[in-house]
């Protein structure tokens, strides 16, 4: 695995801390449900579905847009891709964490499959978008943290109502 492939590895690993740390302080709460449902407006994503997004977002990248293989998870797909609308039900704690976990792993055994010659290659599943293979790792790191923000946003506004 390349250096910067590692690198990439490492700082997903950093992210999905962040992440769980935002699960895990749902989970102390006296209803995690009621936290996980919060809407910071009319027609906008509750923390359940930002979560989600995270974990359905790496599948999809896993195992359709730098590789095409078989996922487990597309049944989620259509509830939590982009372009997706938030809807109102909202998964138990342990099927986000579930989700996470096997997303998480279908990501990091595709990532480490790409070799350093590759990161400039175009994987068929992003030529629409022109994303290479680098460009995919660099916005999958970035994904995660701009929803994990949003996450962590709408709990303290939960806190605060």
């Amino acid at each position: 695995m390349s250096i910067q492939i590692a690198t990439i590895v490492e700082l997903l690993k950093f992210n999905r801390i962040m992440t769980l740390k935002t699960i895990d302080e749902i989970s102390t709460l006296s209803d995690p449900q009621s936290a996980l449902s919060f809407r910071p407006g009319p027609g906008r994503a509750h923390i359940a579905w930002q979560v989600m997004h995270i974990a359905v977002t790496e599948e999809l990248f896993a195992t359709d847009r730098l590789r095409k293989t078989d996922s487990n998870l597309t049944n989620l797909f259509p509830l939590y891709q982009k372009g997706s609308i938030a809807g109102d039900d909202i998964p138990s704690l342990e099927a986000i964490q579930s989700t996470l976990s096997q997303s998480r792993e279908s990501l990091l055994k595709t990532i480490q499959m790409i070799p350093e010659a590759d990161l400039n290659v175009v994987p068929e599943g992003l030529q629409e978008r022109g994303w290479t293979n680098e460009m995919a790792l660099k916005i999958l790191c970035w994904h995660e943290t701009h929803h994990q923000g949003q996450a962590h946003l709408t709990l303290n506004s939960w806190k605060a109502q």
